[in-house]
C-alpha cells in the first residue's frame, strides 16, 4: 500500500492553472476587502473596488514571483502540498522583507542609527512572517486548485 502511494505523483493542467491563478487572486481580493473594511470606508463602493484591485494585484505577484519558481519546483518533481506552502511561505516572506528594508539595504534610505536600523530589520522580519503565512495559505490553496494525484 505505502509503496503505491509513493509511486503517484501530482499532475496538472492549463486550464487548473488558469483556475487555481483565480483562486489566488480571489484569497487576495478577499483579503483587501477585509483591509478596507477595517479601515471603515466612507462608502460601500470601496469594497467591491478593493476586491478587483487586490485580486489583480495577488494575481500579478503570483505570476511574477511565484510562477518561475513554481515552474523549477515543478520540472524538478517537487509538486506536492509542502513544496507549495513552502515556497508560498519563502517567496512571501523575501517579498514583504524586501519591501519594508528599502531593497535589503541596497536602496536610499533614511538616515537611522544602528539601533534603529536593528528595529527596523526585526519588526520588518516579524511583519514579514505573518504575511508569509498568508501567502502560504494561498498557495495552498492554488495548489489543492491547481493539482490532482495520478
Amino acid at each position: 500500500m505505502a509503496d503505491a502511494m509513493m509511486a503517484k505523483h501530482y499532475e496538472t493542467s492549463l486550464d487548473r492553472a488558469g483556475l487555481s491563478l483565480a483562486a489566488g487572486g480571489a484569497m487576495g481580493g478577499l483579503l483587501t476587502v477585509a483591509l478596507v473594511a477595517a479601515g471603515q470606508p466612507d462608502s460601500w463602493l470601496y469594497l467591491p473596488v478593493g476586491f478587483v484591485i487586490g485580486a489583480i494585484i495577488t494575481a500579478m505577484a503570483v505570476v511574477a514571483i511565484g510562477g518561475p519558481l513554481w515552474i523549477v519546483a515543478h520540472a524538478i518533481g517537487k509538486r506536492g502540498p509542502r513544496s507549495a506552502i513552502m515556497l508560498g511561505a519563502f517567496a512571501g516572506f523575501a517579498l514583504f522583507l524586501c519591501g519594508q528594508t528599502y531593497g535589503f539595504g541596497l536602496f536610499t534610505q533614511p538616515p537611522m542609527d544602528n539601533r534603529t536600523i536593528i528595529y527596523h530589520w526585526i519588526s520588518g522580519a516579524a511583519t514579514s512572517v505573518i504575511l508569509s503565512l498568508v501567502c502560504a495559505v494561498i498557495a495552498w490553496t492554488m495548489w489543492r486548485v491547481a493539482y490532482r494525484r495520478v
